[in-house]
């Protein structure tokens, strides 16, 4: 559950907007060609006036976790609807170069899904240029047709005639996920990408552990691992 609204400058909020307008135009969606093995999952909590962020290094072979990071920080942006990477960029910058190599990133969140086409998958995704998908566990922007209850299924995300997501039960008997591009991949393979790190669960795996871990860690507890 995110916080109440926060009051923003009104000059911070063109900025902001500016900034979101010109990552989104420089947001790549075509494939990358070369196996991905390793995936990071990255999930944020706040604790109080502190940020903490969790990365989970995920090798989609053995199927296991191969390194986990965390970070900690003070919160200095407010919050605000659509503004979230503002806020949570630093800290999930930090911790992703506290994670070391890996070949795409998913994120608690969303990617072109967004009202300027700019989520924090897209942020940081263009930012530090690599594979990023958003997986979000709700809708931010458009409208859908629920998906079947079967997993595997998906139907389209569509906000001004334009598809912006893919809408994928993951699990038999549960919501679905909202998919969208980040960056440097299409719509299909963000899609595949999700469903390929899942196992028993609706979340693909390196975010729900994020998710899972980032809980402990805004407790103080050590959850870094290797």
């Amino acid at each position: 559950m995110h916080p109440r609204q926060e009051r923003v400058e009104p000059e911070v909020l063109a900025r902001w907007k500016e900034k979101q307008e010109k990552l989104a135009s420089r947001v790549i969606t075509t494939s990358v060609h070369h196996e991905l093995t390793h995936v990071a999952g990255v999930d944020c909590a706040f604790a109080g006036d502190a940020i903490v962020a969790v990365a989970v290094l995920w090798d989609v072979v053995s199927q296991d976790v191969v390194r986990v990071r965390s970070v900690r920080r003070k919160v200095t942006v407010p919050y605000r609807t659509g503004f979230l990477s503002f806020r949570e960029g630093q800290a999930v910058h930090e911790v992703l170069d506290r994670l070391g190599p890996f070949d795409a990133a998913i994120f608690d969140g969303q990617g072109l899904a967004h009202p300027r086409r700019c989520g924090l998958a897209t942020h940081i995704g263009v930012e530090r240029d690599i594979v990023a998908v958003g997986c979000a566990k709700s809708r931010l922007v458009g409208e859908y047709v629920d998906p079947p209850d079967e997993t595997g299924i998906a139907t389209d995300l569509v906000h001004r005639d334009e598809v912006v997501g893919r809408v994928i039960r993951t699990r038999e008997g549960t919501k679905p996920v909202f998919v969208s591009i980040g960056h440097r991949c299409e719509l299909d393979q963000a899609a595949a990408i999700v469903l390929a790190t899942r196992r028993r669960y609706r979340l693909p795996e390196p975010t729900r552990l994020a998710d899972k871990l980032v809980a402990k860690a805004k407790l103080g507890e050590v959850v870094d691992f290797s």
